[in-house]
This record gives C-alpha cells, structure tokens and sequence, in this order.
C-alpha cells in the first residue's frame, strides 16, 4: 500500500464530506499514516488513527443523529433568555457533553485497540521526534494567550504531559465553535486561566503540518479541504445563534480561501459542500448524502491528475 499523511479541514457537520473523500483515497489502496485535522477534521482524523476505514466511518454517520450535539444545560433551557444566559455565564449555548462521551465511546471501541490518551497513538518510529511522534495532530485556540496550539505537543504550555492529554479533550478543544460551544477552560503553568477554542479561527487548514522540509519526502501529504459556494448567497440571521453561526462560518471559509500557494493547492482535494451549513445540525439524510457523494467525486478527480514524482519535481525539489 501506498503510505500518505493526511490533512482534514474543518466544517462542522460538512466534514461528512470528508468521509467521502477518504472513501475513495482507501480504495485506491493509500494507507493513512500521520493524520492531522481542524474542528470536524479532527474527528475524522482521529477516527481514522483509532483504525477506523472509511466504510466503518459512513456507517457511524448514517447512525448519527447530529442534533444531539446541540445538549443543552440548565441555563439554555430557560425559556426567552436561556441562551443569553448560558452565553453570559458559560460563554457558550452548548454544553459538548454528547460529544465527548460519543468519541470516547467509539475510541474504547477502537479496531487498534481501546485509545484514551496520545500514549496510546504513538508511532514508533517516530517516538523520539516531537513532529512525528503522533499519529494524531489537532489544532485549537488559546484566545486568553492568542495563540494557536498544535495538540499534544502544545499542552505542556498547561502543565500537562503530551502523552498523559486525554484525546477527546483534545478533539473537544479543536471543535468548540466560539459561542455555539463552551469554551475549554485550562489553567496555564503561570496560573491564568485559559479560555480555549475551535482552531479554524487560526488555522482550519493546517495543511503545513506535516512537511518535513527535505526535497525528497518519502510520501505526500495530502490536504482535504471543504469548498463552499460561490455564488454569494446570503446567510439568514434571524437570531444571536444563527448571528454566530454565520459569523464562524464566514470566518473558517475566508480563512486562506483566496491565498492557499500552488503548491499547496496541487495537492489538495477540494470538496465542494453543497451550500450546507457549518451548524446545520437537523441534516436530512439526502443532504447528508449528497455530501458524502460530493467527497466522493471530489477525491477520484484529484487522483486522476496525482502524480507524486512531479509534484517533488515542480514543488520541493526547486533547489536541486
């Protein structure tokens, strides 16, 4: 099998997409070996280095209700100013308590075997290298220090082992959309409280990561990457809840939108997400659908025009 690091754009309930996309990438016998992602695309990413294939992925989506994901605590269920309460006080309308257990539940049922903390994804032959020494990688948001954290390695900055981070924490930090979701909150070794964030208001591309800076790396790196339309349609705000959604949104979908280098972009997949919405968490099953549709085609286009020994040629071996 062909080996590949992969990178996951984030997009909240468009990362079905994603699946999709790696669907076809299995199938034309690529192996995953480091993976990397942003908000969704670190659930799919973490998946998959759990040992999850694509095809056990399509059916944990079709199960999913996704309207779960929206539990609300005491605050929200206050009639007329829940939500401003819960935004006031827990600085997010959600809770993210199905998630966690969610994740968790199918990381204790993981093919590799039970996952809990990073010591249990990493690589050996990578274990004394601090970029590599994971097969998972997520990004997430200090907005307290206003900084961007690359997780595990970034948690000592919190007086935490990067081996001892709970993975579900860490995925649980890269997808707390502002506002939507409660934030994390960690003290830092000097004592500040820490208020931490969704990483696509930094990065929801990270598709750097994974570079090594040689001429002549061993194996691509892949990038995914979710598309939105063009045609300029307007989001509908009728409410501080879909206000912030579309501020989000609008936010991860400008973010190197217009500015991804060529080299970047000859090898990425893009992914078109049919006008879905970041939040758009009562999905109908055919929109879900289409979207997983749209990975699919989006990823055997791009393998048609692949080729990996001109790529180094055209874009990493300029030196030479």
């Amino acid at each position: 099998m062909n080996k590949i690091d992969a990178v996951f754009e984030g997009g909240g309930v468009k990362g079905i997409a994603l699946v999709g996309a790696v669907s076809v990438i299995e199938e034309h016998g690529f192996q995953f070996e480091n993976v990397a992602g942003t908000s969704a695309g670190a659930i799919v990413a973490c998946l998959i280095a759990a040992g999850y294939t694509a095809g056990d992925l399509k059916n944990i989506i079709q199960r999913l209700d996704y309207r779960k994901f929206q539990d609300k605590g005491w605050l929200d269920k206050l009639p007329g100013l829940g939500a401003a309460l819960s935004l006031g006080f827990e600085k997010g309308i959600y809770e993210g308590k199905f998630f966690e257990s969610w994740l968790q539940d199918l990381l204790d049922r993981a093919p590799r075997g039970r996952v809990k903390k990073f010591k249990d994804l990493i690589m050996d032959e990578y274990k004394n290298d601090p970029r590599f020494r994971y097969k998972l990688q997520v990004i997430a948001a200090d907005i307290t220090r206003g900084k961007m954290l690359i997780l595990p390695r970034d948690i000592v900055d919190y007086g935490i082992l990067p081996d001892e981070l709970d993975v579900v924490l860490a995925v649980r930090m890269s997808m707390s959309i502002p506002f939507f979701y409660e934030p994390v909150i960690l003290k830092d070794t000097t004592g500040t409280t820490c208020y931490i964030v969704d990483g696509g208001i930094l990065s929801n591309f990270p598709v750097w990561l994974m570079d090594d800076g040689t001429d002549n790396p061993p194996w691509p790196t892949f990038g995914f990457k979710l598309v939105g339309p063009t045609d300029g349609k307007p989001k509908i705000i009728n409410g501080p809840i879909t206000m912030f959604a579309a501020l989000f949104e609008t936010m991860m979908e400008a973010h190197d939108a217009y500015h991804l280098a060529e080299a970047q972009f000859a090898r990425t997949i893009p992914i078109p997400t049919l006008g879905v919405g970041t939040t758009e968490f009562n999905l109908s099953r055919e929109k879900s659908r289409r979207l997983f549709e749209s990975g699919v085609g989006a990823a055997r286009k791009f393998l048609q025009g692949w080729d990996f020994e001109q790529y180094k040629k055209k874009y990493r071996q300029k030196r030479a």
